[in-house]
C-alpha cells in the first residue's frame, strides 16, 4: 500500500522536473510576448498531461505501438532539453554573474537550448536508426589454446525490436554479421520489447545468421513472455544458453562459452529462471577457457572462474547524460574492462531501448577475436 501511494508523488515530481525546469528555460524566464508565452505553455503543459497517459497506453494497458512510438519519442525529446536546459541555467548565471543584463542572457539561454535540443535530437535519431558500426577488438585469454587463437565471436546486444518496425534494419543487420564470418555469433539479450506474435517479423532475419548461434535472455524478455522468447529463438536455429554451456573446438583446442539468465528472471514467476552460474558450468572440464554470455556488466561481480563475460544492457548510457547513472549502477558503460580475474565485454548496444534515440552514444555490432598471446608478440 505505501509503495502505491508513493508512485504518484514520484510520478508528479518526475514530469514538473522534466516539464518544468524546460518550460522555465525556453518560455518563461525569457519573458516572451504574450503569444509566444501562451503556446509554449500549452506545448509543455500537454506534454505533461499526455505523456504519462501514452505510456500506460504503450507499454502497459492498451500495448499500443502507436502510442508507445509517440510516448517514447516525448520522453526522449524532454530528457534532451531538461539535461540541456539544467546546463543553460547554470551558463545563465554565469552570464549574469558576468554582466550581462538578464532578460539578454535568458533569451541567449533559450535560443541556445533549443538550437542544440534540435540538433541533437535530429542526429541522435539519425545515430539510432542506423545500422550499428562495427567495433573490432582483440582479447588475450592467457588458457586459451594455441589451436583456438583468431577464434572469432561476434557479439549482438540490446537489439529491442519493438514498436517501430525494424524489420528491414534486421535484415540488414544480419548481412553484415554474415559479412563478418564470425566463428560464433552471441546475442546477449533484450533482443524484443513485446510478444513473439508482435516481433516475429523484425527477428524472422535473425534465422539467416551463419556460425554458432549462441543466446541468452536480458531483463527486456521477462516483461515479456521470456520463455516463449527462448523457444522461438531455438525454432530460429540459436542455442538457449538457459543456465547452460557448450564447448566450441576450433584447431584441436576448445573453449567453453556458458550463458545464465538476466538476474530479473528470479522475480518473474517462471520456473527455474535466474542466474545460476554453478549449473551453467556443471560438467564443464575446470582447464577449458570459459566465455560466459551475461546481460549485465555487474554479474561479473560474481563470475568467479569466467575468463571473458560478454555483456550489454547499458546502451553505452544512450542518452547522455544517462550514462552517468548507468555507470553507477552497473560499475561498466561499454568497452573491455576487468573485474577481478574476469575480463568483461560490454557493448554498447546495437539497437535502443524506448526513444529513438543515441546521443553520444553510439550503436554497435562488436567482433571479438580470441588470442592466446597479445598479436604483438606474434
Amino acid at each position: 500500500m505505501r509503495r502505491r501511494g508513493i508512485f504518484p508523488i514520484v510520478l508528479i515530481t518526475a514530469l514538473l522536473l522534466l516539464f518544468g525546469v524546460s518550460w522555465w528555460t525556453l518560455v518563461l524566464a525569457p519573458s516572451w510576448p504574450l503569444p509566444v508565452f501562451v503556446i509554449g505553455t500549452v506545448v509543455f503543459a500537454a506534454g505533461a498531461v499526455g505523456f504519462p497517459l501514452l505510456m500506460r497506453a504503450g507499454h502497459l494497458s492498451g500495448h499500443s505501438d502507436t502510442a508507445a512510438r509517440i510516448g517514447d519519442t516525448t520522453l526522449g525529446v524532454i530528457w534532451v532539453c531538461f539535461a540541456w536546459s539544467v546546463i543553460g541555467e547554470i551558463v545563465r548565471l554565469v552570464l549574469v554573474l558576468s554582466g550581462v543584463d538578464g532578460l539578454s542572457a535568458a533569451r541567449i539561454m533559450a535560443f541556445g537550448v533549443l538550437a542544440i535540443v534540435v540538433v541533437l535530437v535530429g542526429t541522435g535519431h539519425a545515430e539510432a536508426m542506423r545500422q550499428p558500426r562495427v567495433r573490432a577488438v582483440d582479447v588475450v585469454l592467457p588458457r586459451l589454446g594455441r589451436g583456438a587463437d583468431g577464434l572469432r565471436i561476434a557479439v549482438l546486444a540490446d537489439t529491442h525490436f519493438g514498436p517501430i518496425n525494424r524489420a528491414r534494419w534486421s535484415a540488414r543487420l544480419v548481412e553484415r554479421v554474415n559479412e563478418l564470418a564470425p566463428d560464433v555469433v552471441c546475442h546477449v539479450g533484450d533482443l524484443a520489447d513485446g510478444t513473439v506474435e508482435q516481433r516475429r517479423a523484425q527477428v524472422e532475419p535473425l534465422r539467416d545468421v551463419r556460425g554458432t548461434k549462441l543466446y541468452i535472455t536480458g531483463n527486456h524478455e521477462y516483461f515479456s513472455q521470456a520463455q516463449e522468447w527462448l523457444d522461438h529463438m531455438a525454432c530460429l536455429g540459436w542455442e538457449p544458453m538457459h543456465n547452460r554451456h557448450r564447448v566450441v573446438e576450433r584447431g584441436g583446442d576448445r573453449v567453453v562459452f556458458a550463458g545464465i539468465d538476466d538476474p530479473t528472471g528470479r522475480s518473474s514467476g517462471l520456473e527455474g529462471h535466474g542466474p545460476n552460474l554453478a549449473a551453467a558450468l556443471a560438467g564443464a572440464e575446470p582447464d577449458l577457457p570459459v566465455v560466459l554470455l551475461a546481460h549485465q556488466p555487474k554479474q561479473s561481480r560474481t563470475a568467479t572462474g569466467v575468463d571473458l563475460q560478454l555483456s550489454g544492457h547499458t546502451h553505452g548510457g544512450q542518452i547522455w547524460p544517462f550514462h552517468l547513472l548507468v555507470r553507477l549502477e552497473q560499475g561498466f558503460l561499454h568497452g573491455l574492462r576487468r573485474s577481478g580475474d574476469t575480463q568483461v565485454y560490454t557493448s554498447r548496444g546495437a539497437g535502443f531501448w524506448g526513444p529513438p534515440l543515441r546521443v553520444f552514444a553510439p550503436s554497435e555490432l562488436t567482433l571479438l577475436t580470441l588470442r592466446s598471446v597479445s598479436p604483438a608478440t606474434h
